[in-house]
């Protein structure tokens, strides 16, 4: 049986769900993000899942090496509060920010990153890709059987703010991936990144928005639609 990670009790709240159109500024986001996580931990704001793209942007997590960005001039470079290491950000992947109350939901933070991952994992399944997790990798992997590797095609990273979280995960749809060229991605230098496109997945960003909200709701419960939570600043 599918373990769900739903609130439970009288007073659960339905996450909203929404999705900006155009890309969204990086540190616009993450003050969103700071804000909005207060409001949900003090019982003011409904829990949120936000879907967008970012511009070109390299984002350093709190173990994160000076050695492993490789190009420093070629994409901003912003420190972050998540966990992990340096990543890379841009149009044609899918940022999922979660913004969910931990402690009310699990009260567990390893069972609920072991729940992002599978909905993720699920998500891949339902577009015809199988990811996988590995014990001493962070992320979901797939093998890519036309080059005989191992890529990550999503990234995890998350922080908690008074148990409400913050940050999330990212699925490469179709980016530019020499954009990972300026960085050792994750600190991961003997393994390499893919996409839904490399792979031989040509889906657009809207199949992948619906196969996860669909995972999602199966997993976590019910969401209804929101506005964007910011107005894009990005042309």
């Amino acid at each position: 049986m599918q373990q769900r990670f739903a609130e439970s009790g009288a007073k659960a709240l339905v996450v909203e769900w929404a999705v900006s159109a155009t890309p969204v500024d990086y540190l616009d986001a993450v003050r969103l993000m700071e804000a909005r996580a207060e409001r949900i931990a003090a019982g003011d704001a409904p829990e949120l899942i936000w879907l967008l793209e970012h511009p070109p942007v390299y984002t350093a997590g709190t173990s994160a090496r000076p050695g492993d960005l490789i190009v420093a001039d070629r994409f901003p470079v912003h420190a972050t509060g998540r966990g992990g290491k340096l990543t890379y950000h841009g149009p044609g992947q899918r940022v999922i920010y979660v913004m969910l109350d931990v402690k009310r939901r699990t009260g567990d933070v390893r069972a609920f990153v072991a729940a992002l991952e599978a909905w993720l994992i699920d998500t891949l399944a339902e577009l015809g890709v199988k990811g996988e997790t590995r014990a001493d990798r962070v992320g979901i992997w797939v093998t890519d059987e036309g080059r005989g590797a191992e890529d990550k095609i999503a990234a995890l990273g998350l922080r908690l703010k008074k148990w409400v979280s913050l940050h999330g995960a990212s699925l490469n749809v179709s980016p530019d991936l020499s954009h990972y060229d300026g960085i050792v991605p994750c600190g991961i230098a003997e393994h390499g990144v893919t996409s839904l496109a490399r792979l031989g997945h040509a889906v657009s960003m809207e199949t992948v928005d619906n196969a996860l909200k669909a995972q999602f709701e199966r997993r976590f419960g019910a969401t209804r639609a929101a506005p964007a939570p910011i107005t894009p600043t990005i042309a």
